[in-house]
């Protein structure tokens, strides 16, 4: 992980406990973000004493170096190696005014070190840090276990994983996505508010398909672009099954998808491909939207934005790519396994035995010379989390799921990107989809983030969450 991750660090103080446990904390910190990678920025020991926030004054001077490192600072840590002042902690995120999340770290006590020079009362104070930080209308996360020291493992899981989860809130609040194309008229399932996600701080910026298509119709195979996109696409996944003419057409889109990405500064996309894409410019853009997927600019086909949305969020908190699926079939008898199918856009992460192919399916209406670039593979056993991020319009509200269980590698004889999928109580998770009115499209990641979404999502962004566990939430 890059030393630019940023994390402000409030090491909080109380003058009637013993001091040496604030200097050891700010030691502590110090040496255990360099092991983590990460980049503290904290009071030194001389603009306060040792480093800590007790007073309103040490809380302005902590909240005034927060102000000048705020493009850096993605969250803040609350560090408790005593009982702290909860209004002198309160006070520094209140003036700084960051907005970012916060997690509260409390030390735990020595039994036998209980006496008046080196107790702590940590576990007393973190809960009125809390108290204060609750009336205050300050959103923070919590540790694992009530106290844990730095150095403690698990601490420093909940650490990343709070890193994590402060990626996911950033990212949400400045995303920008590019709708390329009308929503297929078929598919309601992906209507979407633009109103109710700019109110959340992310941004659609839509686009013409006959434009996007007419640019690329200009372009030629002898184009320096073209062929350089041509190379790419040929080294990205095996092609003996597109003809030439067929990779020439995905190559001359690539370019113009990379241009108007790059041109309007873009994290995502989601395209228009069922049928406009075939039947008036004669391929799949499957390729070039795993392509971008594989390397973080998720990109959902049929205009999902929300699910292209859910594919950027997935990513931010794994650091890894995503991809949409359609809640497809059964798996014979089983009740916890399911089919995970699309025609062939998925990161190559998913697919190891990855090779550029054509549609079937979609090939039936449109011919199937007309549907190369989509992809063929299947995904081996990896660790699942999945979910979805919905606009729910008529309730003017942002609703999402979240799980975590398995891909699995079940025999699976059939075409196109397909995975198969065990989660506990599968049926009850079906039942909350259809019942509140999810789309058949979700989110897969080969990761096991599920808890850091839901922070994300539920306390810092404010959105409603159901994360699903064998029998309910």
């Amino acid at each position: 992980m890059s030393k630019s991750t940023g994390i402000g660090v409030i090491i909080g103080n109380r003058d009637f406990f013993p001091d040496s446990l604030v200097e050891k904390a700010r030691l502590e910190i110090v040496e255990v973000f360099d092991h983590l990678g990460l980049n503290p920025i904290l009071l030194d020991s001389q603009t306060t004493k040792l480093g800590g926030v007790e007073t309103y004054q040490e809380a302005r001077k902590c909240a005034d170096l927060f102000k000048q490192h705020r493009e850096e600072i993605m969250g803040i840590l609350v560090l408790l190696p005593n009982f702290g002042d909860e209004k002198g902690v309160a006070d520094t995120l209140k003036l700084a005014g960051l907005d970012v999340p916060v997690l509260i770290q409390a030390y735990p006590d020595d039994l036998q070190k209980m006496n008046v020079v080196n107790r702590r009362d940590s576990w007393c104070g973190k809960i009125s840090v809390c108290n204060n930080l609750y009336q205050y209308g300050i959103k923070y996360s919590l540790t694992t276990r009530h106290v844990m020291s730095p150095s403690d493992p698990e601490f420093q899981r909940d650490l990343m994983d709070f890193v994590a989860v402060c990626r996911v809130v950033r990212g949400l609040r400045n995303v920008r996505i590019g709708a390329i194309g009308a929503r297929p008229g078929a598919f309601n399932t992906v209507r979407y508010s633009e109103k109710i996600l700019q109110r959340n701080g992310i941004t659609v910026t839509t686009f013409d398909l006959s434009e996007v298509l007419g640019r690329a119709e200009k372009l030629t195979e002898a184009d320096m672009p073209v062929k350089e996109h041509l190379e790419k696409v040929q080294a990205y996944a095996p092609n003996s099954k597109a003809p030439n003419s067929a990779m020439v057409k995905i190559a001359k889109l690539d370019v113009v998808l990379r241009q108007i990405m790059e041109e309007f500064a873009l994290d995502a996309t989601a395209i228009q491909c069922w049928t406009s894409l075939q039947q008036n410019y004669g391929c799949n853009v499957c390729t070039s939207m795993s392509i971008m997927s594989e390397n973080m600019l998720p990109s959902a086909c049929e205009v999902d934005v929300t699910g292209t949305l859910s594919m950027y969020a997935m990513q931010l908190a794994s650091n890894s790519p995503s991809a949409l699926v359609d809640w497809n079939n059964n798996y014979a008898d089983d009740p916890e396994k399911c089919v995970l199918f699309h025609c062939g856009n998925w990161a190559k992460s998913f697919l190891p035995d990855i090779q550029i192919s054509n549609a079937p399916i979609l090939g039936t209406s449109v011919g199937v010379e007309n549907t190369y670039g989509a992809l063929d593979g299947r995904t081996p056993a990896m660790p699942l989390t999945y979910g979805r991020i919905s606009t729910d319009d008529p309730r003017g509200v942002i609703k999402t799921y979240v799980g975590e269980g398995d891909l699995t590698d079940d025999p699976l004889n059939t075409f196109g990107n397909r995975a198969v999928a065990r989660i506990p109580d599968l049926q009850g998770l079906m039942q909350y989809v259809c019942r509140h009115g999810f789309e058949h499209h979700v989110v897969m990641n080969a990761s096991k983030t599920a808890g850091i979404l839901k922070e994300a999502f539920g306390n810092y962004m404010g959105w409603e969450v159901y994360e699903h566990t064998r029998g309910g939430a």
